[in-house]
């Protein structure tokens, strides 16, 4: 006898949507979330249709009704709770936007709680656009399966970012010119923690010191070779999920 399918399938669209959520509600989706139903995944009516509202978890919901500029939704039953996310803070100074594009959808996808850009001396750019960020951010959450956006945080100067740091997280940040493995930092300091990673040139000689200056911060190294903001960060946030955040659950 063959096995019951799974339901709602994993195929099902994942959307964020306003909240917070309850059995029963109804759902209205317009403008981009409508076309994506609607023309893009084709959904039609009785089609289920998983909702988060980082509030409350995830939900089921099933089409009701389907029109050119708007999608009705109900509400049927929680499938999760929100989840518990590591305390974890990624501060990334600003890339070339297709760069900072990738930074943003692989910390939402490791796993990080909010994400800092940080303006520094060697930055290629100095604005981030919020929106498309935020943008970002939720479509990897969505794809990923997570049921708690990561905070987004307006871009803040380096020095403004050291000087209000609080006293009770550590900072690790990315230092090539030598210092302690990564995962024996993150190891030996449990506890909140942030990772600081520097633009394509890396810090300069002040900024360093200033860092370095800092109690709470610890200078740690990703090994012999030289790597991209990007891949710098992302690397380092691998490791810290796998040695001190939820990886092992």
């Amino acid at each position: 006898m063959p096995a019951t399918p799974a339901w709602p399938p994993k195929s099902a669209p994942r959307l964020f949507v306003s909240g917070p959520l309850a059995a029963g509600a109804t759902v209205n989706l317009e403008g981009n979330q409508a076309h994506y139903l609607a023309r893009v995944m084709r959904i039609a009516e009785g089609d289920p249709v998983i909702l988060c509202d980082d509030a409350t978890g995830e939900w089921l919901a099933s089409v009701v009704q389907t029109g050119k500029r708007e999608v009705t939704l109900a509400v049927e039953r929680q499938l999760r709770e929100r989840e518990t996310v590591p305390d974890f803070m990624l501060c990334a100074a600003l890339l070339k936007k297709d760069r900072f594009d990738l930074v943003l959808e692989k910390a939402t996808e490791l796993g990080a709680a909010l994400i800092q850009p940080v303006i520094t001396r060697r930055c290629v750019a100095d604005k981030l656009n919020l929106d498309r960020a935020r943008t970002i951010v939720t479509e990897a959450a969505e794809q990923c399966a997570r049921t708690a956006l990561p905070e987004l945080a307006e871009p803040v100067k380096l020095d403004a970012l050291l000087r209000g740091w609080p006293q009770d997280r550590t900072l690790f940040f990315a230092d090539e010119s030598g210092c302690e493995p990564a995962a024996d930092a993150f190891t030996s300091n449990p506890g909140p923690a942030a990772l600081l990673v520097g633009p394509e040139g890396g810090f300069d000689q002040a900024e360093r010191a200033a860092i370095r200056a800092l109690p709470q911060a610890r200078a740690i190294t990703l090994g012999p070779r030289i790597l991209r903001g990007e891949t710098a960060a992302i690397a380092a946030m691998a490791v810290w999920m796998a040695v001190s955040g939820d990886w092992h659950k």
